[in-house]
């Protein structure tokens, strides 16, 4: 009966996970043919609190996504929940998240940049697609169904391999999912300061996000990492190495 249990609540986790994923590449995609995306709000005189109601948006998700990810407090979860579903409930608070920076990111007043190069426009829509794509790709690279909690729920193994994986996107940049998320939010035409605040606090996050990242996976995988990151770049590709 647990395991049953610990299974569909993986599974619901899973589809909330990449249900408020999706809905988040389509937002910041500023698709006309949907009713809500990242311009489509009217800003109002209240500038200030926009702002603020973004900024506990942002801390929220920086605080969840900073601290549920450490292996420490990954440990006292386990206490309280089982070990299978630790990474589903990290999943399901993410989803979550992905559809509150849709449902409630407050609209903002101004432009950042506007191109109205019907070719330009065309080619960054592509671009903007690409994006997302590399993040999807990224993730069935690296297991993404372990990646996403459903493993651990439906087979009941929470170990991760041992093995640092060099393959395909991760042989041209050491973090390509968040490569991925870079292209997604700030390849677009028209920046209006809505889609600017969230792109700029993002990449911000991503890249303070990254630096402890990467102090785990040195100590976890020591020389064999240094040596993976002294000869592959971060997150743009072909950067030059020193």
């Amino acid at each position: 009966m647990k395991k049953t249990l610990i299974s569909i609540y993986g599974i619901f986790s899973y589809l909330i996970g990449l249900t408020g994923l999706t809905a988040f590449m389509l937002y910041m995609g500023s698709w006309s043919f949907l009713p809500l995306h990242i311009n489509s709000g009217v800003a109002d005189s209240s500038t200030a609190l926009a702002v603020i109601i973004n900024g506990l948006i942002l801390i929220l998700f920086g605080v969840h996504h900073s601290i549920a990810a450490r292996p420490s407090f990954k440990e006292r979860l386990s206490k309280l929940i089982p070990a299978e579903a630790e990474r589903s409930t990290y999943v399901l608070i993410s989803g979550l998240f992905m559809f509150a920076f849709c449902l409630y990111w407050q609209p903002l007043s101004g432009t950042v940049w506007n191109i109205d190069n019907a070719i330009i426009i065309l080619v960054l829509k592509a671009i903007h697609i690409l994006g997302w794509l590399i993040l999807v790709a990224a993730t069935f690279e690296i297991d993404h169904f372990h990646l996403m909690g459903l493993k651990q729920s439906l087979i009941m193994r929470t170990t991760e391999g041992i093995y640092l994986k060099e393959k395909f996107l991760y042989s041209v940049v050491r973090h390509p999912i968040q490569t991925g998320v870079l292209i997604g939010i700030w390849s677009t035409a028209y920046m209006s300061m809505t889609q600017f605040m969230l792109s700029v606090s993002l990449t911000l996050y991503i890249f303070i996000g990254l630096h402890f990242e990467e102090k785990s996976l040195e100590a976890h995988f020591g020389d064999t990492y240094l040596d993976y990151k002294k000869r592959v770049p971060g997150v743009i590709p072909f950067w030059p190495r020193k």
